[in-house]
């Protein structure tokens, strides 16, 4: 899902077969920008930041942030 924030494309992909849908990255972005909807993440694409913490914390590397 490509995200255009600050005039910068960037694209967030949650890899949906290896997210195991823990939670670790809703509760480390530090603008709320994720949330665990079901079975799905949702990325608000008005809150993210591109920090690419999300990415890092994942246990399974199911989140490529590409700037």
């Amino acid at each position: 899902m490509p995200l255009k924030l600050t005039g910068e494309l960037v694209s967030i992909n949650i890899n949906r077969y290896k997210c195991g849908y823990c939670g670790a990255c809703v509760g480390v972005c530090p603008k709320g920008a994720l949330e665990l909807v079901e079975t799905w993440i949702e990325v608000d694409e008005s809150m993210c930041i591109q920090c690419g913490i999300c990415d890092r914390i994942c246990p399974v590397g199911a989140i490529e942030v590409m700037k």
